[in-house]
């Protein structure tokens, strides 16, 4: 990598010069939350005109809560109140604590399962825990940092403040708003460093050589296998005191591009990770979403203002793109590839729309289908093979005021092979979900109920397994069927079931004296 950051060169593909003059810029969306962050900013409810593109930022981040963290043999519970992690093995639900830093606010496991790593607001440092020896070591890191990001091969954590998220705790001094800390999770050592105004999230390369902090006007790409880490700053806009937020970024799977997706822009940024050099890349009026397929060939921008699907190879990207034009009639934002990416479902939350579009990858066909109610969310399963569709308490424009569902919480469950829906009623919003590895069973909490509530995906029925206390956030173990509620309790309790064989296992103050309760 240069040791000079080299000045952005706006290159152009022969193609773009037939484009360039249709490009159109639209400033009327919101920022949208990112997941890294661990921050979701809430449903967008616009009372936009389905058919105008006047609708705010489309929003895939919904239900995000600080969960405990899983590997196929345990689960770390971070305990804030008392500067605690509990580990929990499973299936034998043995449990053990131990002690990290002050008021530890995230617990995450490495893509590896070798590792949990807390980010300890309190005193300012993460605790790195050995999954199978439960030894912690622990280091110091910036101060006032409230957000955490891990690298997929499980070597790198990354700490920032994100000043959209809530902090557990703040010294009452300074606080700067350019700064990330790099903790070698191997080596235990930290590098600061200075990045972009307002770092927003971070991506890491495919191939583990890279990070990339996404900022408001630039990224910082730094080169993990250096001696020392120095960022590059890559400029991504033209004017630093008024860039258009950058929203979503995708990483090349041959690690030599970023793609990144703008508020309110007619054009993408492509990023020359190793030249440190910047591209526009025009896509379409008001691109709302850019997602990278899952075989890794094609990058996909949604352009909600031109109804248009823009579709760029991932490693070529200054080959002519495909355009495919979506349905005119509504104004889609959201792509979202299922199983192994023969066909996609476009929706939009922006505005309440009851319906959704399914897209054909090989043929290009889209097929538009309608639902009870507008869209809130949506997720599929891991196998691709059944949609679930949170609806909003809110109703369509021109909705049966007759119908069961008008003024009411929803979900739809759709088989994403034939498109039979069941669509259920609801006594309260969802506030989390999660799914099966192996695609049979979606698990999701209800506000203020004292239920799990289990989908089967093969039979299309709903099932509802009674907890002791008000859960707080589901999820479930790689590789099982197995899911976990945490639940409202002063000393800690979670509760684990196994789908297949109907069982519920509690563990009841797992921080003292753990008590086990099994239920067939």
């Amino acid at each position: 990598m240069p040791d000079t950051l080299a000045l952005p060169i706006l290159r152009t593909a022969p193609w773009l010069l037939l484009l360039l003059p249709a490009c159109s810029v639209d400033n009327g969306l919101s920022y949208k939350g990112d997941a890294d962050t661990g921050y979701w900013e809430g449903d967008a409810d616009a009372d936009a005109d389905a058919d105008a593109d006047t609708g705010g930022s489309e929003n895939e981040d919904p239900y995000f809560k600080l969960p405990p963290a899983a590997t196929e043999s345990y689960v770390f519970v971070a305990n804030p109140d008392r500067d605690t992690v509990t580990r929990i093995q499973v299936p034998e639900l043995l449990v053990d604590t131990r002690e990290v830093g002050e008021q530890p606010t995230q617990v995450q496991t490495t893509g590896d399962y070798r590792r949990a790593v807390t980010l300890n607001e309190g005193s300012d440092d993460v605790s790195i825990i050995d999954a199978e020896t439960f030894e912690v070591s622990t280091v110091a890191i910036r101060d006032n940092f409230n957000a955490m990001s891990l690298s997929g091969d499980g070597n790198w954590a990354a700490c920032w403040y994100n000043p959209d998220a809530d902090s557990a705790a703040s010294s009452g001094g300074i606080q700067t708003f350019n700064e990330v800390s790099f903790v070698n999770l191997n080596a235990k050592e930290h590098t600061p460093m200075v990045v972009g105004f307002n770092p927003r999230s971070i991506r890491w390369s495919p191939d583990g050589k890279l990070a990339v902090v996404i900022s408001d006007a630039s990224l910082a790409v730094i080169d993990l296998t250096a001696a020392t880490l120095v960022p590059q700053i890559v400029p991504i806009a033209d004017d630093e005191l008024d860039a258009p937020a950058a929203e979503e970024v995708e990483i090349s799977p041959d690690s030599n591009w970023a793609y990144v997706r703008q508020y309110g822009t007619s054009e993408i940024v492509l990023v020359d990770l190793h030249a440190l050099t910047a591209s526009l890349l025009p896509v379409g009026d008001n691109p709302t979403d850019l997602d990278l397929s899952p075989d890794g060939s094609e990058i996909a921008v949604l352009a909600r203002g031109d109804h248009e699907l823009w579709l760029f190879d991932a490693v070529d990207p200054f080959a002519a793109p495909r355009v495919v034009p979506t349905p005119a009639g509504t104004a889609y934002g959201s792509v979202m590839f299922a199983g192994d990416g023969a066909q996609a479902v476009l929706y939009t939350n922006a505005s309440k729309v009851a319906q959704f579009a399914t897209w054909d990858t090989a043929t290009d066909l889209i097929t538009e289908h309608a639902l009870v109610k507008p869209v809130k969310s949506m997720a599929v399963s891991p196998t691709g093979g059944s949609l679930l569709v949170f609806h909003t308490e809110g109703d369509a424009e021109d909705a049966d005021a007759t119908s069961p569902f008008y003024g009411e919480w929803a979900l739809t469950l759709v088989d994403l092979d034939d498109y039979r829906q069941n669509p259920i009623l609801l006594p309260a919003e969802p506030s989390g979900y999660s799914t099966s590895t192996d695609g049979n069973y979606g698990f999701y909490l209800l506000e203020g109920y004292k239920f799990l509530e289990v989908l089967d995906f093969r039979t299309m029925l709903p099932e509802e397994i009674t907890l002791k206390s008000a859960p707080v956030f589901v999820g479930t173990l790689p590789e099982t069927d197995i899911a976990f509620a945490s639940q409202e309790h002063e000393l800690g309790r979670i509760s684990f079931y196994t789908a297949d064989a109907g069982t519920l296992d509690t563990v009841t103050g797992f921080e003292l004296n753990a008590q086990i309760d099994h239920q067939e």
